[in-house]
Parts: structure tokens; sequence; C-alpha cells
């Protein structure tokens, strides 16, 4: 918006500009002539799209040419090849640089293909407006500009390739431009602190009147020394890291028209004083999170035609007042904490076209609002707010209305019908999350524009699926989530509706069957009929629909047909999961997208499925009772997700499954399969997670993984591979989840070539193996996702691949994990930044526990249990304040539990029992409160919650180094014993 704000500005001046240089028709200097036919000869442009350059021409003079601006003498003044379809490189040997009488050159738009500004340009002394926006220069900014010191208006601004000012930097540059009046720098690279960008352009552009530096990488505050600019009319230092309140002065800039201080980490509190200066037209303060303030009483006759403060704590009511703002077109008060009333006196901003009031705390009915009174409204978004009482009506009489959005609400009652029906344009309408009640108004679909229609997550029983009349450009339809209860038998069906839809979303309703008005559906898409009743069979004629999606989960199907399991349709995106599908896997649909997992085929993967598949990116089977080995032409999927977990699949897992460079997702956890990894894990790798947990795999950790440099998730546990510690892994810096617990791993588990990486780590479970020897402490330091949260860390990561069929297929999957802890199973649903856990316990570590190990402050679980560690407990475990489960127990540490246990405030399960403990418990904490059997085994330990008089209990008997105590196996241990992933689906159609 700010960048189309500018351009229109610049399209504003430009002729003024010009007007300052005579236009007449004198005859032009030959050599000059000569000089712009060569220009136009270096150029590469689309003639049948110039409406300039195709008038230059060696029959007539050069001062009649568009584009061509020449003085009283013949001499070229001014030249504007703006916006010409150019696109080519430019040198210093150019003969535009013979025009040495030019006062004005502009070259926006052009295409330069990322080559230098030439450092002939300083040839141009003569030049009051150079205008090279958007032509798509990069690199350094040559000095030659800076001698252009007659220079009044300067745009370098808005060249996509990395362009900078570093030599000459930004002083250099404009110290001896001091005639500019407008400087435009958006998206150069000046990489300025504050002090320093401030002080320059306030002490060398004193008669500046427009700055534009937005996303130009200046830091720091803004200097108190540009109060001295107080002939700025134009500021937009957007998208730069100010992180500074906003200065007062700004209100003394007396001809301040336009403000724009967006995505700039402001904080503070707004200087109310400057939405009084009586010239200001334009303010954005939006995505400033950490920016308070509250709107003044607005004067009438406000000069203010766009207010933009989403996404920040401006907070307080909306002033009535805000009627007085007769000129305003855009109020975006998006995403703030406004509260109370939404004023009537809104329906005065009759020139209002944007009107934003979406995620306050707005409360009030708006029927009291005249809103058919602003003509020009082209979006209404009241969304997430507390509005409540009935729909109003009078929004449908706005004549220019396209999108009307008041999801979100409380808003009740039966939605009337309405017959004055005045809003043509209006194309989106969503009614969402409210509590609405009875039927559907067909007057609704006397809306002729409606494209989408969303009423989902209501309480509406009944829809007009027959007989509509208009509404023939409806194409999204969203009534999930509501009561509609259909059990109509199709006697009616000779009178189908007129309705074609393209998208249609009937989940988590009252249906009692499939709706027969689907049958006369012929541009269908996308169909979701999931969390219904429907019972009984898929019927024939649903699957002979011309659909791209179908979604039916959770519902009662018992079989399909059979007679269908031989036909194919060629479906974009499947999704059967949780129902109660027997027989045959459903291979009559090809798609990109086919999730038939949770139901009870009971029945084998068929060998002929890669026949079916070889264009699906995602495909899921899992928990759906089958049986059988894994047939190798399941390798012909093109997909980035194949899961095939919690099954009965036997035999080994096909070789072919990682030879492919596709697959992002490998799940075939809870099996029964045997055999080893195959070690054929290919260069370039790009598998993201790697699932095979609870199975029989035997033989070697496969060292080609290591290809898989993208590798986040390895869940291995609950195997039979023997093995040393697999250091090739460090090499994979983007690992967050690894899990071998529970096999035949052993030796120690430092690497003898590496420091350690890991940044990223969040889960490591190494328990139940043989390793032994001392923890690395130096792989413990750069775990630094257990140390400090970064701004930047993906808590959902997520890739994209092209589907087949020249489709694309977005899929966004989070990972989620189930532990046992204190005895109880616990699911995660996602693994995000907060959940941390490191669990090593039952093997052979020794030596002591590393001091090290207080670096990971953001813990939540550490479990060393049954190992020979010795030495005392670290002090420094103190610093790990986020850790709610430590389990030390079984080991031979002596000395006193640390008095820093009491910084532990967030600690609910700790086991340190059967070590050689002594000392008092450290008191006034929570650990009082927790049971005796979490101390018991220390002799010389005392203090609540053991008594004094407390029979001391010696350490049960050991076999072979390892403790028989019961609570040494997975019952108490905070365990990840199962990884589930779950996923995150969208979709999308690239042509």
């Amino acid at each position: 918006m700010i960048t189309l704000f500018f351009h229109f500005l610049l399209f504003l001046i430009t002729p003024c500009v010009t007007n300052l240089i005579p236009a007449v028709h004198s005859k032009c200097i030959e050599a000059q002539k000569e000089s712009l036919l060569n220009f136009k000869k270096s150029l590469v442009f689309d003639s049948s799209s110039s409406s300039k350059l195709i008038t230059w021409n060696s029959n007539t003079e050069c001062c009649i040419w568009l584009g061509v601006t020449c003085s009283t003498n013949g001499s070229v003044v001014g030249l504007d090849v703006s916006s010409e379809s150019i696109s080519c490189n430019i040198d210093n040997s150019n003969s535009l640089f013979q025009l040495q009488h030019l006062q004005s050159l502009n070259l926006a738009y052009a295409n330069f293909n990322g080559s230098s500004i030439p450092s002939a340009i300083g040839k141009l002394t003569e030049l009051r407006y150079l205008n090279l926006s958007g032509a798509y220069f990069s690199g350094q900014i040559p000095i030659e500009v800076a001698y252009l010191t007659r220079l009044v208006i300067l745009d370098l601004s808005d060249n996509s390739y990395p362009f900078f000012a570093e030599n000459p930097n930004l002083s250099m540059l404009i110290q001896n431009l001091t005639e500019l009046t407008e400087l435009y720098l958006d998206h150069i690279n000046l990489s300025a602190e504050g002090s320093h960008w401030g002080q320059t352009i306030s002490s060398s552009l004193p008669k500046l009147s427009v700055l534009t530096l937005s996303y130009c990488d200046l830091s720091g505050p803004i200097h108190e020394s540009f109060a001295k600019l107080d002939s700025l009319s134009t500021l937009i230092l957007s998208g730069n890291n100010i992180s500074s309140p906003v200065p007062k002065f700004f209100a003394n800039f007396s001809s301040l028209i336009s403000l724009s201080l967006s995505a700039c980490k402001l904080y503070g509190a707004f200087p109310k004083e400057i939405f009084q200066v009586p010239t200001l037209q334009s303010v954005d303060l939006s995505a400033n999170s950490e920016l308070r303030g509250s709107l003044p009483e607005f004067l009438k006759n406000g000069s203010l035609e766009s207010l933009v403060l989403s996404g920040t704590k401006f907070s307080g009511v909306l002033p009535d007042s805000i009627g007085n703002v007769e000129m305003l077109s855009r109020l975006d008060l998006s995403d703030c904490n406004f509260t109370g009333a939404v004023p009537k006196s809104l329906a005065n901003l009759t020139q209002l076209g944007f009107l934003a009031l979406s995620s306050n705390k707005f409360s009030s009915s708006i029927n009291y609002i005249q809103w058919d009174k602003l003509i020009k409204l082209e979006l209404l978004d009241l969304s997430n707010n507390l509005l409540y009482r009935s729909i109003p009506l009078s929004p449908f009489s706005i004549p220019l209305l396209q999108r009307l959005v008041l999801s979100g609400n409380h808003f009740s009652g039966q939605f009337l019908e309405f017959s004055n029906v005045s809003s043509y344009l209006l194309y989106e309408l969503d009614l969402s999350s409210n509590n609405l009640e009875g039927s559907i108004p067909v007057s609704i679909f006397n809306l002729p524009g409606l494209q989408e229609l969303n009423l989902s997550s209501n309480n509406l029983s009944d829809f007009p699926f027959y007989g509509l009349q208009e509404s023939r450009n409806l194409s999204f339809l969203d009534l999930s989530h509501n009561s509609l209860l259909f059990n109509h038998n199709g006697t009616n069906s000779s009178h189908p509706s007129l309705l074609q839809i393209q998208a249609l979303t009937l989940a988590s309703n009252k249906l009692k069957t499939f709706p027969s008005f689907l049958k006369s559906q012929s541009s269908l898409a996308y169909l979701d009929l999931s969390e219904n009743q429907i019972p009984g069979q898929i019927p024939n004629w649903i699957l002979g629909l011309p659909l791209k999606i179908l979604g039916l989960c959770c519902n009662k199907f018992v079989s399909l047909e059979a007679p269908l399991l031989g036909s194919t349709y060629n479906l974009f995106y499947i999704d059967l999961h949780s129902n109660q599908l027997q027989g045959q896997i459903p291979l009559f649909i090809r798609g990109s997208y086919l999730d038939y997992s949770r139901n009870n085929f009971s029945s084998s993967i068929p060998t002929d499925i890669g026949d079916f598949i070889s264009s699906t990116a995602y495909l899921s089977l899992s928990s759906s009772n089958l049986f059988g080995e894994i047939p190798i032409s399941i390798c012909n999927a093109s997909g980035m997700v194949l899961d095939l977990s919690n099954n009965s699949l036997i035999g080994i897992i096909p070789q072919c499954l990682t030879q492919t460079s596709s697959l992002n997702v490998l799940d075939l956890r809870r099996n029964n399969l045997n055999g080893s990894i195959p070690d054929t894990f290919l260069q370039g790798c790009n598998l993201q997670t790697l699932a095979l947990s609870r199975n029989h795999i035997q033989g070697r950790f496969p060292k080609s993984l290591a290809n898989c440099s993208s590798l986040e998730v390895l869940d291995l546990g609950v195997n039979q591979i023997t093995d040393a510690f697999p250091c090739m892994l460090k090499t994979i810096s983007t690992l967050r989840v690894l899990v071998l617990r529970s096999n035949k791993f052993y030796g120690p588990i430092g690497c003898p070539e590496t420091n350690g990486t890991w940044p990223k780590l969040q889960i490591i479970d190494l328990a139940h193996n043989s390793f032994n020897g001392e923890i690395p402490s130096t792989s413990l330091t750069t775990w630094q996702a257990m140390m400090v949260k970064e701004d930047d860390y993906q808590t959902y990561p997520s890739f994209w691949r092209a589907a087949g069929g020249g489709s694309g297929l977005v899929i966004d999957y989070v990972d989620a994990v189930t532990t046992t802890s204190k005895g109880l199973e616990m699911d995660l649903v996602r693994i995000s930044t907060i959940f941390t856990s490191i669990d090593f316990s039952a093997n052979k570590f020794n030596g002591t526990i590393p001091k090290e190990m207080g670096l990971l402050r953001l813990l939540y679980a550490l479990n060393l249990s049954s190992n020979a560690f010795t030495g005392e407990i670290p002090s420094s475990f103190g610093n790990m304040r986020a850790i709610e489960t430590l389990d030390l127990s079984q080991n031979h540490l002596s000395g006193q539990i640390p008095p820093q246990f009491a910084n532990l405030t967030f600690l609910s399960y700790l086991n340190v029992s059967y070590n050689q403990l002594t000392g008092r418990i450290p008191s006034s904490t929570q650990l009082s409160t927790f049971p005796n059997s979490s101390f018991e085994g220390n002799k010389g330990l005392w203090g609540p919650p053991l008594t004094s008089d407390t029979t001391i209990v010696l350490p049960p008997p050991t076999l072979n180094g390892s403790s028989s105590k019961p609570n040494s196996g997975d019952e108490i241990e905070l365990n990840v014993v199962i990884m589930f992933f779950c996923f995150v689906f969208s979709f999308g159609l690239v042509s």
C-alpha cells in the first residue's frame, strides 16, 4: 500500500518538475538528436507496448518525441522513458550520458537486469530530477550520484536486486545534495544507526519535505536533531528497526501530510498530539505490537483520510467524534485492544471505502448504525469481537460492498430474510462462529455476485438445498459445525438446485444420508461430509461426481460397494479417515492426497497399489488393521509423506524407500517389520522425519542416513539395532528429535571429530541401551534450543513440493510426542520450544554429571536414573528454571541435595532415591511436598518429608551393576515412548 501511494505521489510530482522545464517545439540540436537515437538503439524494449520510444525516428524533430523535452535553444533538458518495457543493461559508454543539459531523467520501471548504476551518471550535473525507481539496478550506489549537487528530487527506491550504500555511505551520498526537497531510498540497505542517519539527514538536507526510507535496515532511535526538519510533509520509515518511542516533536511538523512508521518495533505511548496536526491526511502505525495509545477527540472538518493502527496495543474507545473526520476513506483498527460500542457516527463517513475493526473487544449491537449511508464502502470487517443481538440487514444495501465479515461474534437469533438488496458486488459473506439459529434465509442467494459464503459454527438447522434461483456465481459454501439434519429421500429431485458449487463443507452436522442434491453438481471440486451420522455404504453416484477433493471422515460407513473397486476416479484430495471402512483398500480413486487411516480394512496392501498412486504426494494407511508385507510398488508414489504406522505389517523395509529423493516423511512405526534398515540413503535425500520405532528391526545403524541433511525427527526406539553411537548424525544441524531407546547401542556417546552440534535439538532419548563412559560436556553447550529462546524458531516446521499432475500440494506438518511421566502416559499434540527432554536412563554412564547441564535453562524433563554416576549433584541444576521432571535415582551420587533446588519452582516430580546422598533435604521449598519414595535409599539423608526417626532404607541388591528396583523400568521415568507425527494440511491448485 505504501509503495503504491508513493508511486502515485511521484506521478503527481513528475508533471510539476517537468513544468519547470519549458516544453517547446524548437528545432533540436542535431548532435543531441543523434545521441537520443543511439540511446534508443542500445535499448531492448517491447515495441508493441511502447508509447514513447516508438515515436522516436530520424524523420521528425526530437523535441516533439514523446518523453523528450527541449529548451528554447533546442537542448534536450528532459527525458522520460519510464514504464517502456525496457529490458537490457546500460553502461558508461551509453550515449545517454552525452545529454549533459538534462535537468530531468526518468528511467523508472525499466529492467536493467541487476546491473550497476553507471558512474557516468555523474556527468549529468544539471539534473534537478532523477528517478531510477523500480529499475532493477543492484550493487553499490556510485559516488558520482553525490556530484549531482543541483538535484531537487532523487528517487532510487524499490530496486529488486540487492542494492546498498556503503561506499559512499548515506553521509557521503547526500552531504552535498543540499537542494534536495524529496528523497526516496526505499529498500536500499543503508545499515545505519539512529544517531548517524538521523543526524546526517537533518544536517545535510535542510529543505527536505519528503523522506521515504522504508525497509532500509536502519536501526536505533530517531535522533532529536530530526526536529529541525519542520518542513517535512511526508515521512516514511516503515520496516526499520527503530526500537524506540515515537518522538513527540513530530507534532510540531505543521506541514505533515503523511506519516508511516509501520513495522518499526516501536514501543511506549504514541503522542496523541500528532493526530491533531491539521494537515495530516495519512497515518500508518501498524505492526508495532508494543506501541500503546488511544484516539483523541476528532475536530470537525479534519483532513485525515487514512488511519491504520492494526497490530498495535491501541486501546480505549473509538470516540463518537470519529464521525467528524468526513474525508476518511480507510480506517483499520484491527488486532488492537479497543473496547466499548461501535459508534453510530460511523455512518457519517460517506467517503469510507475500507473499514476493519476486527479482533478487538467491541461490545454492542450494530443494528442502530445506518450502514447503507456508506455508499463507497467496499470492505466491512467486524470479525472477532463481542458484538451481539441480530445480524443487521442494512449492510446488504451498500451498493459497492464486496466483502462483509462478521464472524467470531455473539450474534444470535434467526437471520431474517431481506428484500432490499443493493450489494450487487458482494462476493464474500462470512457469518461463521456466531449463535445464529433456524433456517438459512433464501434471500442470501439473491446476491448475484456472491462467490464465498461461510455460515459454519452456528446453530443453523435448515438449508434450502433445492429451488435456489440465484447465486450462479457461488463457488464456496461452508455449512460445517451446525445442526443441519438432512433426511430427504430424493422424491423432488426432479427439481434440482440451480446452485453449482465448487467447494462444499458439511462437516460436523447431523446428516443421516448423502444429500441427493449432490447428484446435480457438475462443478464440485471439494466435498467434506466428515463427522456426521451417515451410515451404510457409499452410494455409486457419490463416486461418479467430478470431485477433486472428498472428505468423508468420522462417519459410520460399513464397506465400499464391490463394483466400484474396478473403477478409477482422478480426485485431487480424498480423506476417508476415522470411519469403519472394511474390505479392500479403495484404490478406485487416484489423487495427490489420500488419507484412509483409522479404518478397519483387515487386509493386506494390494501388490499393485503403485499403479494407483503414481501422482500421490500424501498417502496414509495408518491404524487400519493391515497385515502382510509392504509391496515394492508402493515406491511408485511421487509423494512427500508415506504413513503406514500402527498396523501389523511384516517383512523387511523395501530398499526403494531409502532410495527416493521425494520423501519427506516415512512413518512405519508400530508394525512387525524385521531385517535391517537399508543402508542406501542417497545424496540429496530430503527426509525430514523417519519413524521406525516399535518393530523388530535388527542389524546396524545405516551410515548413509547422514546424506539426509534436512532430517529433523529420527525415531528408531524399541527395536534390536546393534551399533555404536551414530556420530555421523552430528553433521545434521536440523535435528530436533533423536530417539534410540530400547535397542542394543553401546559404547561412549562422545564423538572424537566434533565438539557437538545440534543447535535445534529438543528431545534426545537414549534410554535402555548399553552406552557407557562420561557424558561429553562439549555437546551440551551446543544444544541451543534447550538454552535460549530463538525468536525465529520454527514451532511448526513445514515443507512444500509440487504434487503430480501439474498441481501444487502444500503440506504443513507438526510433530507430536507421547511421553511417560510419573507412570502416566502423556500426549503432547505438538512439539514446541517449550518442551525439551533428555532421557539417558538405564545405561552404563559413569563419572560425574557435567555442570554444563545447568546451562540448559529451558529443559523440561531430565532422566539420568539407573546409571553409575558418582560425585555430587551439580549446584548449576538450580539454573534450570523450566525443569518439571527430574530423575537421578539409582546412581552413586553423594553429598547434599544442592540448596539451589529451591529455585526450581516448576519442579513437580523429583526422584533421587537409592543414591548415597547425605544431609538435610532443603527446606522451605516444594521438596518437602514430595513423597518419601522420592528420597528413600539414601542412608544419610534426613528432614521432611523424611523424619528424624525414619528407618534407614538400604539400597536394593544389584546384579551385574544394574539395580533390580521395579521403578528402573518404563513405568516411572519420563520416556519418549512413541513419536507421533501430527499433520496439518492445506491445499492449493497451481496452474
